[in-house]
């Protein structure tokens, strides 16, 4: 393994995501702890093809590569941000303090996937060392910039090592995660739910009658569901939801953060990655949800480069097997639809394909009721300037405590029974 100090490791940024060649970037992705769909390249850039996340929504690629040689050594997804939408990482409080003492805040530098808070690898890597000088590398661009600051979001255990190694703060927030697991004294025979009422019945009492309730609502409402994954999601169904995704953001006063085209090029370049639920009545879709899936079939990367596709034994060695819950919309309101179409449909499926864990997405306490437990997701912040940088740690410090005191309240309220 190379000296972590050598000079031989050549740093290089990129204005696209497409300047980086696909497989390369996909087979890295591959090799990290905790790798998700939305690092994958084709996320990326569709993101940026699609106008989703570019320079005329704020979201400006600067992507940072680090090489020894023809090999990839380490990369991450940044971005020059012109404003804090879209990240679920609230800095709007340090951005104010820094108008109000008349400094620019703005641009500030991001490494995650846009608008997509979930928990995952940022800092891609061979090794510990490669993501050390990785990091060193992007707060040595930082300033070299004269950015204010640099912001990590959502973090692997491993991303979250080398900030504390190169002394970023860090930041907590919660989220709310579904667990396939049976709940027994002894963790050598913890295994998945055999259906949805074994799930049912791991529930205290008044939570398993108050789920039963909410989907008897829906089917006396005359709904069904069916669900389509990858190929089998057709252009119809992909329009009908992109229908009502576009529909749910306006209700709420806002255009929708993502583009028809983006979802045009995920049917095309990452189907398999999709899973959707389409609510209907009496023949008619009224309603769809969209959970994205972890794909088991990347290949991984050799020292010289080269892409390695994965053999049968690699599938099954497979890491655990993950669904995100991602975006909904409906033409119509029918009482507790929602919760059906987000969290009840997605963890049947998950129960009966075997996967581990459904990932609720962003905030909402409410997720509890139905056995999506808290967990703690960490960012990683670094400021130019020393007095905020001061203020701001002082203030996580307080933060910190508050999430640990909510955590603790989180789980004197488990759903789940004798918890």
């Amino acid at each position: 393994m190379p000296n972590k100090d050598s000079l031989d490791y050549v740093i290089r940024e990129h204005a696209s995501p497409l300047e980086v060649n696909a497989a390369v970037w996909n087979a890295l992705l591959a090799l990290q702890s905790q790798p998700s769909p939305f690092l994958r390249h084709e996320y990326l850039a569709a993101m940026h093809q699609s106008g989703s996340a570019s320079p005329e929504t704020g979201w400006t690629p600067r992507f940072i590569t680090l090489w020894l040689g023809d090999a990839l050594q380490g990369a991450c997804p940044l971005y020059l941000k012109d404003h804090s939408y879209g990240e679920f990482v609230f800095d709007h409080a340090w951005a104010n303090a820094y108008q109000q003492h008349g400094l620019p805040y703005y641009p500030k530098a991001l490494i995650a996937p846009p608008f997509t808070p979930v928990p995952g690898s940022r800092l891609l890597a061979r090794n510990a060392d490669s993501r050390q000088i990785l990091l060193k590398a992007v707060i040595a661009w930082c300033e070299k910039h004269g950015l204010s600051s640099l912001h990590l979001l959502f973090c692997s255990d491993e991303d979250v090592e080398t900030c504390k190694a190169e002394t970023l703060m860090l930041r907590h927030t919660v989220q709310f995660h579904w667990t396939n697991r049976t709940q027994t004294v002894r963790p050598e025979l913890v295994e998945g739910f055999k259906d949805f009422d074994a799930f049912l019945a791991a529930m205290a009492q008044d939570k398993r009658k108050k789920i039963r309730a909410e989907r008897r609502k829906v089917a006396e409402a005359g709904i069904t569901f069916r669900w389509s994954l990858g190929a089998d999601i057709s252009a119809a169904d992909w329009d009908f939801f992109y229908r009502c995704y576009e529909r749910t953001y306006w209700e709420h006063g806002n255009a929708p953060y993502l583009s028809r085209d983006f979802f045009k090029q995920m049917q095309t370049t990452m189907p398999e990655n999709w899973l959707l639920f389409t609510a209907e009545r009496e023949g008619v879709s009224i309603a769809t949800s969209l959970v994205a899936v972890q794909s088991i079939n990347t290949p991984t990367i050799a020292e010289n480069n080269t892409i390695n596709e994965p053999s049968e034994a690699d599938l099954d060695k497979t890491s655990e097997k993950i669904a995100y819950g991602r975006y909904w919309g409906a033409l119509e309101r029918v009482d507790c639809l929602h919760f059906e179409a987000c969290y009840y449909q997605p963890i049947e499926w998950c129960i009966n394909h075997g996967y581990q864990r459904f990932e609720g997405g962003a905030q909402g306490e409410h997720k509890m009721a139905r056995a999506l437990l808290p967990i703690k997701a960490t960012s990683a912040h670094w400021l130019a300037h020393p007095a905020f940088s001061d203020a701001v740690h002082r203030f996580l410090d307080r933060e910190g405590q508050g999430i640990e005191h909510y955590m603790e309240d989180l789980g004197r309220r488990s759903p789940l029974k004798g918890l």
